[in-house]
């Protein structure tokens, strides 16, 4: 008799340092997360960067002017509140006093807008325009 109590008490401490254990256990433990990832809106429009002879972002001449040019033409870009999200993420890329506009604007006004304003600082012979207009959202 005296063993059963001996086993019983030793049995319940043992279970007793389980319980304790168990929720240090489980927060121990990696969760699994189930996220998707939305594929990003300009996926398309990346593609044609890989042709040959595209413009590219990574080609920005790092010499001052340039660096000044592109500079100023972001700025009126950025300063002009009426653009949208799209218009103020233009790629602004010079070359060697060249300008190339690439990307997704919203509408023809925006389109307009920001290649006037690059031809503003630019001079009008001085930038080439591939922007795009994005379709609505739906």
């Amino acid at each position: 008799m005296k063993g059963n109590k001996s086993l019983r008490k030793n049995l319940g401490l043992l279970g007793a340092g389980l319980l304790l254990c168990s929720p240090t256990f489980a927060l121990a433990m990696p969760q699994a997360t189930t996220t998707q990832q939305t594929a990003p809106d300009n996926s398309k429009n990346n593609k044609g960067d890989s042709q040959k002879g595209a413009v590219t972002a990574d080609q920005q001449k790092s010499n001052p002017a340039d660096r000044e040019m592109t500079k100023k033409i972001r700025a009126s870009i950025m300063s002009d509140k009426s653009l949208s999200t799209y218009a103020h993420n233009v790629k602004v890329i010079t070359q060697d006093g060249k300008v190339t506009l690439k990307g997704p604007v919203r509408t023809e006004q925006e389109k307009t807008d920001v290649e006037t304003k690059a031809a503003a600082v630019a001079g009008g012979g001085n930038v080439t325009s591939e922007i795009e207009v994005a379709p609505p959202k739906s």
